[in-house]
C-alpha cells in the first residue's frame, strides 16, 4: 500500500464517518460472494446498453446491427441458423430505472482457454436495400456520437487502458482506465469525440472516415490460491480495433492490416464486416477482494475531494464564528436586559426582536401547503441520511448495480410515516382544521408531480427507442409500491400526529396583528431569501461537479464517505444561515418567518439548478432539444426534491431557535 493511501487512510479514520467507507485500496463489497471457475467452464460475456458523452439517450445493445445469440460466420452465410437476440439478466428495480440492459451475448469463452481471431459473424450492407442502409445509418451516428460499449464478464466491467498502460510505481504512472470501450472512431465528422483514431496514423490516411471496432482483443486476468477451487476472474481489460478482413473464412488480426472504413454510398454500395475477438488469459497476484482497485484508482484524484471538505469547513467555521457572537454576545445581552427588571424605565422599554413576540407564532399563509411540504422534506431528508450510512459501509458499492436507487426508492416508500405525522404535527400547530386534504397532499403532492414529470420524460425516450424508457410494467410497480405501501403508512403517520395534542407555543399570540415597519433590503423577502442559498452552495458545488460529472459522464462514484461529510457540513450551514437571516428579520421587526425560513434555506437550489446549466453548456458535448429537455427535465426533477429538503432542514432549525429564545424571555 503506497504513502498516498496510507495517509488517506488515516485522515479518514480519524473523520469516523469517512472511515467508514474506506479508500480504493481496502475497497470491500459486502454481500457479493467470489467466484472461482474451472479450466473450460463457460465464462458469460454479458452486453450492457450503449452510452455516450455526446448524447443523454442510452440504446440497447441489439438496437443496433451486432452479433447476435446462435449466430456465427458460417451459419450466417449458410442460412442454416437463424439469429436471436441475447436471453435477458434478471435486472433490479434501480437498474430497469437507470436505463441498463444487460443480455447474453454470443461470444464464446472458457476458463483459460485462449482463442485468436476467431470469427464472430458477418455483416453485409447494401446501399440500395432500405433496411439495410437503416442499419449502417443507426451504427455510422452511434460511431460518431462516441457510444461506448459496456461489457460484463463476473460482475467486473470490462476497462480499456488509455494511458500508463505499462504502470509504475508512483501514483501519478499508475494505468487509467475507462469503463468501456468505443463502438469506433470517427474523423473530421465527430471531432468532438473523445475516441481517436490511433491505428498506423490512420488519420493521414483516412482523413474523412468512419471506422468501426470490429475485432476485440480480450485479456481477462485470474487468480489462483490453495484456498479454493478453481480461478478467480481478477481483471477484464479490452483493446478495441478496426480490421478490414478480406471475408469471414480469411480473417487476419496482424497489427499491421489496414482498418476497416465504415463507409456506405452510392459509389460504394456493398460493404461486408466480419466481427472477430480474441481471448488471453493472465495469471495475477491480484486477490479477488482489491480487484476493483484499478477501477477506482483511475476515477478522480480524491485530493481534490479533501479541498472541498476543507473548503466546506473554512464556510462552516464563519457561520459559526457570526452565530456564536449573535447567540453569546448580542442575543445574551438582550434577553439579560429585557430580563432585568430592576433596570430603568428605558432600558426596560421593548425594542428589536421582543417587539414581535405576540406576533411570531402567528400561522403563517397556505399553512396546508407549508405543512404538506415540511413532511415530505422529513421524509427525503430520511431516505438520504440512511442511504448514506449504508452506502458508507460498502451495501452500495459499484459491483451492486442498480444497488442505490434501488435502496433510496425502498426507503422513501416505507418512510411515509415520518411523512404523514410530521405533516399532520405541523398542520395541527398551526390551527388547521381540513385535517383529510392534509393527509391526502402529503401522500401525494410531491411524489405525483415527480411521476407525471418522469412519465412525461419517459415519453420521449420512448419515441427514441431508447434502452432508458421504462417499461410499462415498471410503471405499474411503481403505482402499486406508492399506492399499496406508502400510502398507507403516510396515513398511519398522519392518525397518530393528529392524535397527539397540539404543540404549545412559549408566548401567547396577539388577536391583532402587529405591522410590520419598513424593511431595509437585506431584509426583503426576496433578496433575504436569495441571500440564504449562497452559502449552503459554496460547501457543495465542488462535490456537485463530481456528481454531475459522474451521472452525465457515466463515471465510478464511490467516495460516499466525503459526500457524507460534505452532506453533514451542508445541514450544519443551510440551519445556521437560516438562524442568521431570522434573528436579522425578527430584530426588523418582520414576524413573517415561517416561509421565509424555508424558501431561504432551500434556495440553494437556485444556485444548484444554475451551476447544472452551466455545467451542460461548459462542459457536456451534447446538443439537440430532446437532449436539453430531458436533462432540464430530470435536473428540476431532482432539484425540487433537494429544494423540499434543505427546506425542511433550515426550518426545523429555525424553528427551534426562535422557541428557544422567546422561552427564555419573560413577556407581560
Amino acid at each position: 500500500m503506497d504513502a498516498h493511501t496510507n495517509k488517506m487512510k488515516f485522515f479518514v479514520t480519524l473523520t469516523a464517518v469517512v472511515g467508514l467507507c474506506g479508500d480504493a485500496a481496502a475497497f470491500y463489497l459486502p454481500g457479493v460472494a467470489p467466484r472461482a471457475y474451472v479450466k473450460d467452464e463457460l465464462l458469460p460475456l454479458l452486453v450492457n446498453r450503449l452510452d455516450s458523452t455526446e448524447s443523454i439517450i442510452p440504446y440497447d445493445y441489439y438496437h443496433f446491427d451486432f452479433c447476435e445469440m446462435g449466430e456465427t460466420a458460417e451459419t450466417d452465410a449458410d442460412g442454416t441458423a437463424k439469429p436471436k437476440e441475447g436471453a435477458k439478466v434478471s435486472e433490479n428495480l434501480g437498474q430497469i430505472l437507470l436505463g441498463e440492459r444487460i443480455r447474453h451475448s454470443p461470444y464464446e469463452i472458457r476458463m483459460r482457454e485462449d482463442i485468436y481471431c476467431r470469427p464472430l459473424c458477418q455483416r453485409s450492407y447494401d446501399f440500395d436495400d432500405k433496411k439495410s442502409r437503416h442499419k449502417f445509418k443507426l451504427l455510422s451516428n452511434a460511431i460518431k456520437k462516441d457510444y461506448m460499449h459496456h461489457w460484463i464478464i463476473d460482475n467486473l466491467p470490462a476497462v480499456e487502458c488509455t494511458s500508463n498502460c505499462r504502470g509504475g510505481v508512483e501514483y501519478h504512472e499508475q494505468p487509467y482506465y475507462r469503463l468501456g470501450f468505443p463502438v469506433g472512431c470517427a474523423i473530421g465528422e465527430a471531432r468532438k469525440s473523445m475516441t481517436i483514431c490511433t491505428v498506423n496514423t490512420i488519420s493521414n490516411m483516412y482523413p474523412e472516415e468512419v471506422f468501426v471496432n470490429n475485432h476485440i482483443d480480450l485479456v481477462i486476468d485470474f487468480h489462483e490460491s490453495t484456498e479454493f477451487t478453481g480461478a478467480r476472474i481478477v481483471g477484464v481489460q479490452i483493446s478495441p480495433r478496426s480490421i478490414n478482413h478480406k471475408s469471414y473464412k480469411e480473417v487476419d488480426c496482424g497489427h499491421e492490416v489496414d482498418p476497416q472504413p465504415f463507409k456506405l454510398t452510392k459509389d460504394a454500395k456493398k460493404m461486408d464486416l466480419v466481427y472477430t475477438y480474441s481471448v488471453a488469459f493472465r495469471p495475477s497476484p491480484l486477490k479477488w477482494a482489491s480487484r476493483w482497485d484499478s477501477y477506482l484508482q483511475s476515477a478522480e484524484n480524491t485530493s481534490i475531494h479533501w479541498f472541498s471538505i476543507v473548503n466546506s469547513l473554512i464556510i462552516v467555521v464563519f457561520l459559526s464564528c457570526m452565530i456564536g457572537v449573535i447567540l453569546v454576545r448580542t442575543l445574551h445581552k438582550d434577553i439579560s436586559r429585557y430580563n432585568n427588571a430592576d433596570e430603568s424605565e428605558d432600558a426596560q422599554e421593548e425594542f428589536g426582536w421582543k417587539l414581535v413576540h405576540g406576533d411570531v407564532f402567528r400561522p403563517p399563509g397556505n399553512p396546508m401547503l407549508l405543512s404538506v411540504l415540511l413532511g415530505t422534506g422529513s421524509q427525503i431528508m430520511g431516505v438520504v441520511c440512511v442511504t448514506l450510512f449504508f452506502a458508507c459501509l460498502g451495501f452500495l458499492s459499484p459491483a451492486t448495480r442498480g444497488g442505490l436507487m434501488t435502496s433510496m426508492l425502498v426507503m422513501y416508500v416505507f418512510l411515509g410515516t415520518p411523512a404523514g405525522f410530521v405533516s399532520s404535527r405541523m398542520y395541527k400547530m398551526f390551527g388547521g382544521e381540513q385535517w383529510k386534504s392534509n393527509v391526502i397532499c402529503t401522500a401525494f403532492l410531491i411524489p405525483s408531480f415527480v411521476f407525471v414529470t418522469f412519465f412525461v420524460l419517459n415519453l420521449v425516450l420512448w419515441s427514441k427507442e431508447s434502452s432508458a424508457a421504462v417499461p410499462f410494467g415498471t410503471l405499474i410497480a411503481l403505482v402499486l409500491m406508492w399506492f399499496c405501501i406508502s400510502v398507507p403508512l403516510t396515513f398511519l403517520g398522519a392518525y397518530l400526529g393528529f392524535k397527539r395534542a397540539a404543540i404549545e407555543q412559549p408566548v401567547r399570540t396577539n388577536q391583532i396583528p402587529r405591522q410590520i415597519p419598513p424593511q431595509s433590503l437585506y431584509t426583503q423577502f426576496w433578496p433575504g431569501v436569495l441571500m440564504g442559498g449562497i452559502l449552503p452552495f459554496g460547501c457543495i458545488f465542488i462535490q456537485l461537479f463530481f456528481i454531475l460529472n459522474s451521472i452525465w459522464g457515466h463515471k465510478l462514484y464511490y467516495v460516499f464517505g466525503f459526500l457524507f461529510v460534505v452532506f453533514t457540513i451542508l445541514c450544519v450551514t443551510v440551519i445556521e444561515s437560516t438562524i442568521l437571516l431570522c434573528y436579522f428579520h425578527l430584530c426588523a421587526e418582520n414576524y413573517h418567518w415561517w416561509w421565509r425560513a424555508f424558501l431561504s434555506s432551500g434556495a440553494c437550489v437556485f444556485y444548484v439548478f444554475l451551476y447544472a446549466i452551466i455545467f451542460y453548456v461548459r462542459r457536456m458535448e451534447v446538443d439537440g432539444t430532446v437532449n436539453l429537455v430531458l436533462y432540464v427535465g430530470y435536473t428540476f426533477v431532482v432539484g425540487v426534491l433537494f429544494w423540499v429538503m434543505t427546506g425542511t432542514i433550515g426550518f426545523f432549525g429555525c424553528f427551534a431557535f426562535v422557541r428557544k429564545i422567546y422561552s427564555v424571555v419573560k413577556v407581560d
